[in-house]
């Protein structure tokens, strides 16, 4: 079942069994904004937000960054840039979604944390049914939902442009994932990158 990600939450990718998760999907659903027109007709306005993750080695160092604009590395695929969100209401598929597969990263590869922007600045708390979802399976295809991190109905997001969503990192040679959730000041992911590197890594 899934569970609510809470800020600081820590999941261990073991299941039950004993098994555990080697291929792991982070992915972002978000709608389009309902505008009010001169004539009080609805329109759709585009949301462009863009998921990305940064790689580091054990001396902190960032290795790659998966964003829009490079949507592979070792062991990580993007599923391309979304540039307006779900125009025709909640689809219940994730509109930008990071695959990462453990078992064909880079050895050097000590955390991964993910990042989310908005591309146009739009707040996150105008953005319709916006969530972050951690899940086993593809980009076609959900196995099982492990976490959920609730972005439209948490008001610490409101007046945010761009947050630290959380990381993969390895312990003891075991990946855990643990929740960050944070709301930054960065309008740019440039920015954000720096941010991460000097306070989640």
């Amino acid at each position: 079942m899934a569970i609510s990600l809470k800020k600081g939450q820590r999941i261990s990718l073991e299941k039950s069994g004993g098994n555990t998760i080697t291929q792991m999907c982070v992915g972002v659903n978000w709608g389009a904004i309902d505008k009010r027109g001169f004539f009080g007709n609805i329109k759709k306005e585009a949301v462009d937000l863009d998921a990305s993750c940064i790689t580091f080695n054990t001396s902190k160092q960032v290795m790659d960054i998966i964003y829009f604009g490079k949507l592979s590395c070792q062991g990580i695929t993007h599923s391309g840039d979304d540039l307006t969100g779900d125009l025709d209401g909640d689809d219940g598929l994730d509109n930008e979604i990071i695959v990462v597969n453990l078992n064909q990263l880079s050895p050097e590869v000590d955390q991964i944390v993910f990042a989310l922007n908005s591309f146009q600045g739009h707040d996150f708390k105008t953005i319709p049914f916006a969530s972050i979802r951690l899940y086993e399976g593809t980009p076609t295809r959900v196995d099982e939902v492990h976490a959920i991190f609730d972005i439209a109905n948490d008001p610490k997001f409101a007046g945010a442009v761009s947050m630290v969503m959380g990381k993969l990192y390895k312990k003891d040679g075991q990946w855990k994932f643990t929740a960050i959730g944070d709301t930054t000041r960065d309008r740019q992911l440039e920015q954000t990158i720096q941010t991460i590197s000097q306070q989640y890594v």
